[in-house]
């Protein structure tokens, strides 16, 4: 999750340490449309799969952003099966939905292609996933499922936990019965279903069970910088009371 960084060095180090996604998080940060698109076509070049995050249903933002070289979409605070079709639309080409025509694009290094060939490469090459955060949006999760156009529902596991009143509990019973009501309405309508926000392993195996598929947040950049940074102190304090003693 690329969150403070605004540079493509980021992308890269990505790379080197293994991942095989990352996400530009637009909701939760002031990082611009241009700063996105240069990260996720940064990503497509190196073998990544560059989601970006948008933090409202913006038909505009969505269609920069992919004609900018995303080639995920994730719409936060998705409650209702219209709010997603809207989505599922601005991401999709005519007759399926309204996104605009676009002659080359960066994954395809910029070679013009007739819009009868690009247009169905592109929608093929577009996941849509539409993030559930709140009790309404999973009350509403199989008929979201339902939506032509949408391949992902994520469940935001903190945002969710506090909207139920049990913030940052995971392990509450109530939280874990969404859990199970999502990917229940995943499997029943073919899509996959991920979750987000919990960094605990054990339980997150325990939720493999109930049908998340194992598409796993390593972390933000800001966390992972901050947790090395912290790490990277210590030792060095313990270092220095060494030599000292």
């Amino acid at each position: 999750m690329i969150r403070s960084a605004r540079t493509p060095d980021v992308v890269r180090m990505a790379h080197s340490s293994g991942h095989h996604s990352i996400i530009v998080d637009l909701e939760h940060s002031t990082m611009s449309l241009d700063e996105a698109a240069v990260m996720a076509s940064t990503a497509s070049d190196l073998g990544l799969f560059p989601f970006v995050r948008v933090p409202e249903r913006d038909y505009g933002a969505i269609g920069r952003c992919l004609d900018g070289g995303a080639l995920g979409i994730v719409a936060a605070r998705i409650e209702s099966a219209t709010q997603a079709e809207e989505v599922a639309r601005a991401c999709r080409f005519a007759p399926r939905g309204q996104r605009s025509q676009i002659a080359s694009v960066p994954q395809f290094g910029f070679v013009p292609t007739p819009a009868a060939t690009l247009n169905p490469m592109l929608d093929r090459s577009v996941v849509v996933q539409v993030l559930l955060e709140t009790p309404l949006g999973v009350s509403n999760a199989s008929s979201i499922a339902q939506v032509d156009g949408v391949d992902m529902l994520a469940i935001g596991a903190n945002d969710l936990s506090a909207e139920l009143g049990y913030s940052g509990d995971f392990s509450n019973s109530n939280l874990q019965e969404s859990i199970r009501q999502v990917a229940a309405a995943c499997r029943d309508n073919g899509k996959l279903c991920v979750l987000g926000g919990v960094s605990d392993l054990g339980l997150l195996r325990k939720f493999l069970s109930f049908g998340i598929a194992p598409l796993v947040i390593s972390g933000s950049d800001t966390e992972l910088l901050a947790n090395a940074a912290k790490h990277r102190s210590g030792v060095l304090k313990d270092w220095h009371a060494e030599v000292l003693s």
